[in-house]
């Protein structure tokens, strides 16, 4: 792999994990489409490790705050403005991450041989692309915007987290489906992404050690691929960083209309391609 490919690819991997466009079909696409082989499991996990980066380095404060409030104390107040003001009149947001957490970590267990083969398909990824682009509108239509992450009960927390587990379906977009439930409980754009990428921490981080343990049973990283490691890692961790940033401060004035049309005009490529051409298999 050049560092020409590796860069492209952190890009494209540091974008679509977190806006609700779904990373699965894009880093099969976009290789197909340059006529590059597969990246392969040691360059996923090198783009694991650096979105994994980003959104905890960007929520580093959050979790701070979190943590301090779920033990009864408070840390590091926020400036006036500051979106972390809400996180204070909830202290027990943290626990309530914690359990949002399991239904898409249990559903990994048991569905693990359905995502790895059955899900895989490339006419079930275009169909979720297009279907949670629907979902997004409707959350769109159907949300009065009204709260923000002091409002969020355990009630709210698990209805955004069996969301998640939906999302084991490539094509879905972990981002897409919780910020549209979120959306349909009547939480704001910005508190829905934010709720978002918080409850994604661990699944990233679930991800990234997985494919690392199987990285390592298959013996480690070889010396030709220490530089695009070192880049994928870099490159998804800063352009990762820029993206939850920008995509936070967009929501904030903006809506998920064109994230909406991206989706279903991407799915209907695929669709396409996966009907009239030779299109691989797509990996999650």
């Amino acid at each position: 792999m050049s560092l020409l490919q590796a860069v492209i690819l952190a890009l494209v991997q540091a974008a679509t994990e977190f806006l609700p466009v779904s990373s699965t079909a894009h880093l099969i696409l976009v290789p197909w489409l340059l006529g590059w082989k597969d990246q392969g499991l040691l360059f996923d996990i090198a783009l694991h490790l650096g979105t994994l980066a980003a959104v905890l380095v960007y929520f580093a404060k959050t979790w701070i705050r979190l943590l301090f409030l779920a033990f009864g104390r408070k840390a590091l107040p926020p400036e006036p403005g500051e979106l972390d003001g809400d996180l204070f009149a909830n202290p027990k947001l943290f626990w309530y991450l914690v359990a949002a957490t399991f239904p898409a970590g249990i559903a990994g267990v048991l569905l693990k041989d359905y995502v790895e083969s059955v899900f895989r398909s490339p006419l079930i990824i275009g169909f979720m692309l297009i279907a949670v682009g629907l979902v997004l509108a409707w959350a769109e239509r159907a949300g009065t915007f009204r709260r923000d992450l002091s409002r969020i009960s355990l009630r709210d927390a698990m209805i955004v987290g069996f969301a998640q587990a939906v999302a084991l379906v490539p094509g879905t977009s972990r981002s897409g489906i919780t910020i549209a439930a979120a959306l349909f409980l009547g939480v704001n754009r910005p508190a829905a992404a934010r709720f978002s990428f918080l409850l994604s921490s661990p699944i990233i981080l679930g991800a990234a050690a997985k494919t690392g343990l199987d990285l390592w049973r298959q013996g480690g990283i070889p010396p030709e691929m220490y530089a695009a490691f070192g880049v994928g890692i870099g490159v998804s961790a800063a352009a990762g960083y820029a993206v939850i940033a920008l995509f936070i401060r967009y929501l904030q004035i903006r809506t998920l209309r064109i994230f909406i049309y991206y989706r279903i005009i991407f799915g209907i490529i695929v669709l396409a391609l996966a009907i009239f051409f030779r299109f691989p298999g797509l990996a999650h």
